[in-house]
C-alpha cells in the first residue's frame, strides 16, 4: 500500500478536515488545524508531503519521526498541529486495512464507554443555573465553565466575588454528586490564580485548568502548590517534550493534550503513558471537531489513567453516523479504525475559506491587551 495524496477542505465554525489517499482505495481522516492558523497549517501539510508520498501508510512511527525530526526545527504549535492531522489519518488507514478500531492497534481497551463533559456558560446566574441544571438532566456527570471576564494583573475584591457567586451558583445548580471544572484560560495573572483557587476550594472544583499561561511550569507549581485544588493544562503544549517538565516539576495533576496539536493519536497515548508515571490524569482537550473527537476517543479507551473528554459536537453536521452520548457517555465502536464516515453534502455545505481569528480582548479603561 503506497500513499498517493493528501488533500484538506476547511469547514465551519473553525475545523479542518485531511485525508490521505491510497493506492488501494483506503482513504484515511484527521484533523490538521491550528485555531487562527489553520491555512498555515495547511501548508505545513504541503511541505511535509515529500516525506510522505509513496510511502506505506502503515509505517506509522517511521513517518512519525521523519516529519518531526526530518524537518531539523523541531516542535511548535503548527508542525506538531500539521503531523497530527497526518498521524490521526494514518491510524484510520491502519485500522481499516486490518478490520479494528485503533484502540485494539494500540493495546486494546481498558474502558468499554467514554465519559463526556459538557460546558456551561451564561451572561446571568439564572441563564448558569438553567445550563448547569440541563446538563444533569441530559446525564452528564461532570460540567466546565470558565472565568467570565477579562482581567487586570490584578483585579479588586469585587471580581473575585464575582466569580465566586457564579462558581456557587453551579455548585448550588448541580449538588455534591455532579463534578464540576473551572477553565482559567491562562487569562489571570499566577497571583490572581491563587487568589482565585482560595476562594473556589469551597466549590470543590474537580480541576482548575490552565491557569497560567503554560510557558513558564515553575509559576504553574507555584500555583499548584498553593492550593488543594488538582491543576490541570496542555492545550498549549505539542509534544511529549513540553510535557516533561510539567510532570517532573509536579505543576499539574491532569494533562490535556490535545489530538489535533501534539502529534496525533501516537504522541497522545506516549504522553498519557508518561503522566501515568507521576500518577497524574489524562483528559484530552477538544474543542474542535468530530475527526478529532474520533481520534481522541480511542486514546482514551486504551489509557488508564483516563478522566474525562473534552467535547463540542457529536458529529450531527457532519458525520453519516454521529456520536450518540448517553447519561454522559460514548460507547465504544467496534467499527474499523476511527470509525467514522463524513457525509460529503453536510461537509461540502459548510466548506469555507479557512479565514477565522482569536477574539481579541482590550481593557475597557486603558485600551490594553487583555488575555482571552
Amino acid at each position: 500500500m503506497k500513499i498517493t495524496r493528501l488533500g484538506i477542505i476547511h469547514v465551519r465554525p473553525r475545523f479542518s478536515f485531511l485525508r490521505i489517499h491510497t493506492d488501494e482505495g483506503i482513504t484515511g481522516l484527521g484533523e490538521a488545524v491550528i485555531e487562527g492558523r489553520s491555512r498555515t497549517v495547511e501548508m505545513a501539510v504541503k511541505e511535509l508531503e515529500p516525506h510522505l508520498i509513496g510511502q506505506d501508510p502503515r509505517d506509522i512511527e517511521r513517518l512519525w519521526q521523519t516529519m518531526y525530526r526530518g524537518t531539523f526545527y523541531r516542535g511548535g504549535p503548527i508542525l506538531t498541529s500539521a503531523i497530527s492531522g497526518i498521524d490521526q489519518a494514518l491510524w484510520d488507514i491502519l485500522g481499516k486495512s486490518l478490520g479494528v478500531p485503533v484502540y485494539t492497534l494500540l493495546g486494546g481497551k481498558v474502558r468499554d464507554r467514554i465519559k463526556l463533559y459538557t460546558h456551561v456558560d451564561g451572561e446571568s446566574l439564572e441563564e448558569l443555573r438553567a445550563q448547569a441544571q440541563r446538563a444533569v438532566q441530559r446525564g452528564f456527570t461532570l460540567v466546565k465553565t470558565v472565568l467570565s471576564e477579562k482581567a487586570h494583573f490584578l483585579e479588586p475584591m469585587s471580581y473575585v466575588k464575582k466569580q465566586l457567586q457564579r462558581m456557587e451558583t453551579i455548585r448550588d445548580a448541580i449538588g455534591p454528586d455532579i463534578d464540576m471544572a473551572i477553565d482559567f484560560h491562562g487569562r489571570v495573572s499566577p497571583a490572581m490564580a491563587i487568589r482565585l483557587a482560595k476562594e473556589l476550594e469551597g466549590c470543590y472544583p474537580l480541576f482548575i485548568e490552565e491557569p497560567c499561561l503554560p510557558q513558564n511550569v515553575d509559576t504553574l507549581a507555584t500555583i499548584a502548590r498553593s492550593t488543594s485544588i488538582p491543576i490541570a493544562t496542555g492545550e498549549r503544549l505539542y509534544s511529549r517534550w513540553d510535557f516533561r517538565e510539567v510532570l517532573e516539576k509536579q505543576a499539574a495533576a491532569i494533562v490535556q493534550p490535545d489530538l489535533a496539536h501534539c502529534g496525533g493519536i501516537s504522541e497522545a497515548r506516549r504522553i498519557a503513558a508518561m503522566a501515568e508515571v507521576y500518577y497524574a490524569g489524562f483528559a484530552p482537550h477538544n474543542p474542535l471537531g468530530p475527526i478529532n473527537l474520533a481520534a481522541s476517543l480511542q486514546v482514551s479507551a486504551h489509557a488508564s489513567n483516563f478522566l474525562a473528554q473534552e467535547h463540542v459536537t457529536l458529529g450531527q453536521d457532519y458525520l453519516k453516523e454521529p456520536f450518540v452520548c448517553e447519561k454522559g457517555y460514548i460507547e465504544l465502536s467496534q467499527k474499523p479504525g476511527l470509525g467514522i464516515e463524513l457525509d460529503e453534502e453536510k461537509v461540502e455545505a459548510l466548506r469555507y475559506s479557512g479565514e477565522w481569528e482569536s477574539p481579541t480582548w482590550r481593557h475597557e479603561d486603558d485600551g490594553s491587551f487583555a488575555e482571552w
